[in-house]
């Protein structure tokens, strides 16, 4: 029993930096309709930024704030110079996703060509230990909880409370008519890629302080898990997302504690396809489109 106790608490620990990555992912979806492969890329060098500012002296949850903002502003850039002009000269769905998926390789080797590509560690960064009811955590690990926690009440209270929050959910639901109301969906999708990229970089930051040594293929490894937990709370749903990450993050490490850890992305991937098989739409799945995706 303490075994397992021990897993989901390890599991809510991973599963809340899915879910930091996969909300943004499902939100940058779920307005601009992009498939954005290159996530993980990003992530990978918010690892490898965070990594640099330590070694500037900077401290790590300084390190997580400046790498985020960051790659905030470069999601938009991403967004402004090559996504934006693909969909405005017709390319299809399926070719934006090549492009992108080809852009995240294209920053990868760029990080291998300037970091190398032995694996690089952020040291000793867990902290204290806490126990309470069976449940085992580092200080480093609730500070994450805790910076996801905010991080997700924020979107939350943007979604629902804020006219840009509005604007944001018309813009998903149809962004003819959307643009058609007076709503300048150009501005509100750059605000979502500025508001995704957040959350990539801090998720990528996150996860290279809680993994003991990390190369340029982290990113990418770890878009499986946020692309499962997306899909297991329903594409373009950001609440399901947030829960998706946690069914993904306990999900695997309570099957990686009673047989192989070298197995949790089949964990991820089963997980995944099982929910496809009993609900293809998602833990969230909305009655109506229109009415709930992206929606409180």
């Amino acid at each position: 029993m303490n075994v397992f106790i021990e897993a989901v608490g390890f599991g809510i620990a991973a599963g809340v930096v899915v879910a930091l990555g996969a909300v943004g992912f499902t939100v940058q979806f779920g307005i601009s309709n992009v498939l954005n492969i290159t996530y993980g890329a990003l992530m990978t060098l918010a690892a490898y930024l965070g990594y640099a500012l330590l070694g500037l002296g900077l401290g790590v949850w300084e390190a997580l704030a400046v790498a985020a903002a960051a790659i905030a502003l470069a999601s938009v850039a991403f967004n402004r110079l090559l996504i934006a002009p693909l969909v405005r000269r017709g390319t299809g769905f399926v070719g934006v996703v090549i492009v992108t998926v080809a852009a995240g390789i294209i920053i990868q080797y760029c990080i291998v060509a300037i970091a190398g590509p032995d694996t690089v560690s952020y040291g000793q960064q867990a902290g204290s230990t806490v126990r309470g009811a069976g449940f085992v955590f580092t200080t480093t690990q609730l500070i994450i909880i805790a910076v996801t926690v905010v991080a997700m009440v924020a979107l939350h209270l943007l979604l629902t409370r804020t006219q840009l929050g509005r604007a944001m959910r018309a813009t998903s639901a149809n962004p003819v008519v959307a643009r058609s109301c007076g709503i300048r969906t150009e501005r509100i999708i750059d605000l979502t890629w500025l508001i995704s990229g957040a959350l990539c970089g801090a998720a990528g930051v996150a996860l290279a302080i809680t993994t003991v040594s990390f190369d340029f293929t982290i990113g990418p490894t770890f878009l499986i898990y946020m692309i499962a937990a997306a899909v297991l709370g329903g594409i373009g749903q950001p609440y399901g997302a947030m829960i998706g990450g946690l069914v993904v993050g306990v999900g695997t490490q309570v099957a990686a504690a009673y047989s192989s850890p070298a197995y949790q992305d089949v964990y991820a991937f089963g997980l995944l396809i099982a929910m496809l098989l009993i609900r293809p739409r998602g833990l969230l799945a909305a009655g109506t489109a229109s009415a709930r995706r992206l929606a409180g």
